[in-house]
Parts: structure tokens; C-alpha cells; sequence
């Protein structure tokens, strides 16, 4: 099944830009497109030596092997995909890419996968697993959900190494024409889940639901394979108690395998957060199984300084504030991440900036939300960011959740009146700001006043 031509739709996306960077890398010829939003991922392709056409056009799919497509711009209802399949070249979408990737068939050799998913913490342990078998030497593939880790370079990397780690996914593979999740496609050796939360509910009906998938994909394992998970979470536990294979957890509590303060007791993590040990250990106890020893383990995690998006530090406002960026859009990756920075920063005015991401997610975990900046100063809200795969839905208010939340709470509707707003605030050296959601405030960074 040699590869040797790829048209990557929607090639800006952040599970889109590792693959066309793999491929890449392994010397097959790309091509892709997208629209001429500004994405995380335009540097890094730009920097791979891959320059994105613009727009949609069936002229764009030329005499390609293969076609990659996104489940976002229409997925399989998307003009190129139309036009790949007149011409007979076979289509499948970024969710089944990883898979094949990971199998190895398309590169004519063999990996051995180490898979991460869960609500929470993929990216970061993702990174964790891939740097430190960087570290040591191992020259691993990857594939990480974002723009890059400072550690690692680019979010994607063809290595002359065994190992293939990539982050799973548990939202579904196309959204109109096919459910299936995402990370199922995915058939590790090695499995980390490092938590189960109830995030997606156009996806999902119930918490249950949620976690029937996840035992899915664990019972995917192969008989010598192993789970790595999270032994003081709920869902987990439940889980567990279903799974039949070879398991590992980690956590806090000592009924775990492995305990946070125990297996990182020498270990200065350059990441805070509780959150942030948690997914140290379980790529500590990924290091084990694939043979590191425990100083080479350590000597990776002290390399790991985070991903990009991840409490990302941007740099220092003029006026003296500190400024960070995160993912976080869930309401308990929201509250973990800025009890992290109440802890860094005890005695710092902590502004957040939020602006949440789908309507469906907004609305069904409302409650949540209006509890989850109880370390915050300050938290501003903007309007929702929709994603492609929904239509709006105005019976949710922001300034509904800001009336929820109280005083702390402030409703600027668009990212420009939230730069505005900043950069009269005048916040000095003991302030620190974070902006915070998986839509684009990320943007408004660069329109704050930050010094050179």
C-alpha cells in the first residue's frame, strides 16, 4: 500500500497539520487546502515548507493516491471530496488517517502505537510520552493536537524509531456520515485514558454513553497490550471494573500503582498544576513499559516545558501583567487550570478571559460553567464560539452565565471590545492574565500591548 501522493482537506486543522507534516517528512508529496482564516497551525506548515491553497476547488485534487479529509467544511459532502471520488481516489477522513498512519501499512513498515485519550490532558501527555523517548534517543513518530511543544518542534514528526504516539480523539469521525469516535480507530499497544468526562453532547446522550466508547477502545488492546489510566477518577473506576486486560493506574490516592508524589519525587516539572503531575506520571509509567529506565524517564520530563496553548506563557503587557494562553474549555479543565495559577501566582490579580466553544456545550454544562472561576479576580466573557459543525442557538446567553456568576463577571461581547478593555485596565506587575477557550481569543494577543 505505498503511498505516494496526499490532498489533505482542511490541512490547517490541528489534527490535520502533524499528518501532512508526517507525510511530509516520509517523502511523499502533499498538497491541501483550506480557508484563509488564520489558524495556530499556519507557522508550523509554513516552516514544513507547506503553503496551504486557499478555498475549495474540485481543481485542487490533482492525480493523488489518497485524499485526507477533516469532518469539518462540509467532511464528506466537501467539494474535493466530491471531486476525489469522481475520479476514484480513495477518501478517508483525519480520524482514520491516524490509524493507518500509526499501522504502518502506508510508510511499508511497523510501529508500535502508544495512544492517549481522555477528556482532559491528551495533548499535554501526549507531548510528555513523544519527548521524552525524544530525549533518549528513541526518534519517535508523533502526532499532537496542536501548533507544537518547544521540546518537540512541530506538532508532527516521521521518526526513525519504533514507537508511534499520537493523540486519540473521542469526538466523532465525520459528523453527518459517520459516528464512529474518533480514537477507535486507533490500535496501540500501549493505551493511556487519563479521564472521562461528559464534553460532548452532540456526540454523546449521557455520561454512560461516554464511557461505554472509552471501554470500546480500551478492549481494542491487543493481549499483550497495556491500559495506563487514572485510577482516582469516577468513570475510570467504572471502567475498570469491565476491562479485562492488563491495566496500570496512577493518582493521588495510594490504592494506585503508581502515586504522583511518589513516582515524581525527583522530578521539577517545568508545567504546573496538579493536573500537569498527573499527566507526568502517566507518561513516566509509558517510559517503564517501553523499557526507559527511571533516570532516562526523568532526564525527558525535565526537557517537557509544555505545549503550545497550554498555560502558554505569551509574555509581559507594557503595563506589567503577565500574559498566558490555554485551551481549557471544559468546566472542570477550566477550574484545574486556574486552581493551578491561584497556586503559582497566590498573591496576583488573576483575570481570565473566556470565550466558550460550542453552543451544545455551553448549554448542556451551564451549571458547571457558572462555578468554575472560583480562583479567578476577574473573569470576562465574550460570545460563543461556533463551531463549523453547528448551527447557533440563541436561547444560550453569555450574559445570562455572567449574571450567574456574579460580580467577578463581565460580559464583552466581541474579542475587540476585550483588547479595548484590556489595554485601558492598566494591570501592573502583580496581575496576571490568561486568555482561555479552544475558539480563536488566542488571536487577541496580538493586539495587546505586549513588550517586545
Amino acid at each position: 500500500m505505498k503511498i505516494k501522493s496526499i490532498h489533505f482537506v482542511g490541512i490547517k486543522g490541528v489534527g490535520m497539520t502533524p499528518l501532512a507534516i508526517i507525510a511530509k517528512e516520509a517523502g511523499i508529496k502533499i498538497s491541501g487546502s483550506d480557508i484563509a482564516d488564520e489558524f495556530i497551525t499556519d507557522v508550523v506548515l509554513k516552516n514544513a515548507g507547506i503553503i496551504p491553497l486557499i478555498g475549495f476547488s474540485g481543481a485542487h485534487v490533482g492525480d493523488v493516491d489518497l485524499v485526507i479529509t477533516t469532518g469539518a467544511h462540509g467532511g464528506f459532502n466537501n467539494i474535493e471530496v466530491l471531486e476525489a471520488r469522481r475520479k476514484n481516489i480513495k477518501v478517508i477522513t483525519q480520524g482514520e488517517a491516524i490509524g493507518v498512519f500509526m499501522n504502518g501499512e502506508i510508510f511499508e513498515r511497523k510501529f508500535t502505537g502508544i495512544s492517549v485519550t481522555g477528556t482532559h490532558g491528551k495533548t499535554t501527555t501526549t507531548a510528555m510520552i513523544a519527548t521524552l523517548l525524544k530525549i533518549n534517543g528513541k526518534d519517535p513518530s508523533f502526532l499532537i493536537g496542536t501548533a507544537g511543544a518547544s521540546s518537540l518542534g512541530a506538532s508532527g514528526h516521521y521518526g526513525k524509531g519504533d514507537f508511534f504516539v499520537a493523540e486519540a480523539d473521542e469526538y466523532m469521525t465525520e459528523p453527518n456520515f459517520d459516528k464512529t469516535i474518533k480514537h477507535l480507530w486507533q490500535h496501540p499497544k500501549i493505551a493511556v485514558i487519563t479521564n472521562i468526562e461528559f464534553d460532548h453532547p452532540d456526540v454523546y446522550s449521557s455520561l454512560e454513553d461516554t464511557r461505554a466508547e472509552f471501554l470500546k477502545f480500551a478492549n481494542q488492546l491487543p493481549k499483550d497490550g497495556v491500559l495506563i489510566t487514572c485510577g482516582d477518577d469516577p468513570e475510570v473506576k467504572k471502567l475498570l471494573t469491565d476491562f479485562k486486560g492488563r491495566k496500570i493506574t496512577y493518582g493521588v490516592s495510594e490504592e494506585n500503582n503508581f502515586i504522583v508524589d511518589e513516582a515524581l519525587k525527583n522530578i521539577e516539572l517545568s508545567v504546573f498544576g496538579e493536573h500537569n503531575k498527573l499527566n507526568a506520571v502517566a507518561a513516566f509509567i509509558v517510559g517503564l513499559e517501553v523499557g526507559l529506565s527511571k533516570e532516562q524517564i526523568e532526564k525527558g520530563l525535565l526537557a517537557f516545558e509544555g505545549s503550545k496553548r497550554r498555560s502558554e506563557f505569551i509574555g509581559t503587557l507594557s503595563s506589567g501583567a503577565q500574559l498566558f494562553d490555554d485551551y481549557a474549555h471544559h468546566p472542570t479543565e477550566i477550574q484545574k487550570t486556574l486552581k493551578a495559577f491561584r497556586e503559582k501566582f497566590p498573591n496576583s490579580k488573576i483575570v481570565c478571559v473566556f470565550q466558550p466553544h460550542t453552543y451544545s456545550r455551553t448549554k448542556s454544562l451551564f451549571e458547571q460553567f457558572s462555578s468554575s472561576f472560583t480562583d479567578v479576580d476577574t473573569v470576562i466573557l465574550t460570545n460563543i464560539y461556533a463551531s463549523l459543525r453547528e448551527k447557533p442557538d440563541l436561547t444560550i446567553s453569555m450574559q445570562d452565565l455572567a449574571s450567574k456568576i456574579g460580580k467577578k463577571a463581565l460580559f464583552l461581547p466581541t474579542l475587540s471590545d476585550v483588547v479595548k478593555y484590556i489595554n485601558n485596565q492598566d494591570y501592573k506587575e502583580n496581575a496576571v492574565v490568561i486568555t482561555m477557550g479552544a475558539g480563536d481569543i488566542y488571536k487577541i494577543n496580538e493586539k495587546l500591548k505586549v513588550k517586545s
